[in-house]
């Protein structure tokens, strides 16, 4: 068997009553889109929206709206409800002060998935969620690797179960396009950070120059 029928067959064995719960953290609602459509056939689940490295704040506020206007529409077979993190960018920047040149996917990010499957982990734990995982292995961008074994050690340290996953496989970034297209979602063009901003505005620069 290879990962993914590993971990579809261990959807397949979770209990269906009383149905598992699953802290989910989210960095968007594109992202979260297919995350959400996969896993409500198996679990309850509340969506944690903590991302404070988003930049610039109205950013911030605007994927916030698109995640529950998202939630409000997206069809689910289990309760999906939704819980927003406090929005803390000074945190952010003084955690990765001093890889503020850090090439994007570098160490810079390691730092950042860290600290928000860290709270994330954190508030299952304190709230007794069966699991925890989060919608970044999506992105094309994502090392699932990098962020599954973040949550194998958080799981390991806490005691409160990590769902490894890599939700790229089963063309789940596709399926997120063609369920942003359905739902009319925004769709931004940076990760979130204002290092990814700069990143894409100094490719996007490249390209007008060639």
């Amino acid at each position: 068997m290879n990962e993914q029928q590993k971990f579809d067959a261990m959807l397949a064995a979770l209990p269906k009553e009383p149905v598992p719960t699953l802290l989910l953290h989210s960095c968007c609602a594109p992202c979260s889109s297919y995350v959400i459509e996969y896993l409500s056939e198996f679990f309850s689940i509340t969506v944690f929206y903590y991302n404070p490295n988003i930049y610039p704040e109205t950013e911030y506020k605007l994927r916030v709206e698109e995640q529950t206007r998202l939630l409000q529409e997206l069809p689910a077979k289990h309760p999906v409800s939704f819980l927003e993190g406090d929005y803390l960018p000074n945190e952010f920047f003084e955690l990765v002060k001093g890889h503020e040149q850090d090439p994007e996917g570098g160490e810079r990010c390691e730092m950042c998935y860290r600290r928000r499957l860290t709270e994330t982990a954190f508030l299952a734990k304190d709230k007794n969620f069966d699991f925890f995982t989060t919608t970044l292995s999506i992105s094309p961008l994502k090392d699932a690797d990098v962020l599954n074994k973040i949550g194998k050690e958080l799981e390991n340290t806490l005691g409160v179960k990590y769902l490894s996953a890599n939700f790229k496989k089963k063309d789940g970034y596709k399926r997120s396009i063609e369920l942003s297209k359905e739902y009319d979602l925004y769709r931004q063009n940076y990760c979130g950070c204002i290092f990814s901003k700069r990143t894409d505005a100094e490719q996007k620069d490249k390209k007008v120059s060639l």
